[in-house]
């Protein structure tokens, strides 16, 4: 697997373990609708359903993690989440987060931006 692939991964389990410390339940990871995806899909103790997309960096040299949440993306998130809303039949409300994990498995930070944008189609 690609360096960059292996970064990923290790950023969506560290973001998946920050979540379930909250108190969260992660109920998918890497849910996939054609080529789009939903990092961690998760709910918590009153019911709302969070879609958190992971941004993971070494660094933040040339920019922060969550810039990286563009325009074009929040319309490819927007996409899969409705599709998933439809076929699991989704009957509660939504919130969409960005977590970044910034750093190496030696010494990392994670920021969990709740709320971080609306859906657009």
């Amino acid at each position: 697997m690609a360096e960059h692939n292996d970064l990923g991964r290790w950023g969506e389990d560290i973001a998946a373990s920050f979540l379930e410390d909250k108190g969260y339940r992660v109920i998918y990871r890497d849910w996939k609708y054609g080529h789009r995806d939903l990092d961690i899909i998760a709910t918590d103790d009153n019911g709302l359903c969070v879609i958190a997309e992971v941004k993971t960096r070494r660094n933040e040299k040339y920019a922060d993690a969550d810039t990286a949440v563009t325009k074009q993306k929040i319309r490819s998130l927007s996409i899969a989440a409705n599709a998933f809303v439809k076929s699991h039949r989704i009957n509660v409300s939504i919130r969409f987060d960005i977590i970044t994990v910034v750093g190496t498995p030696e010494h990392y930070e994670v920021r969990h931006v709740e709320n971080a944008f609306l859906p657009s189609l």
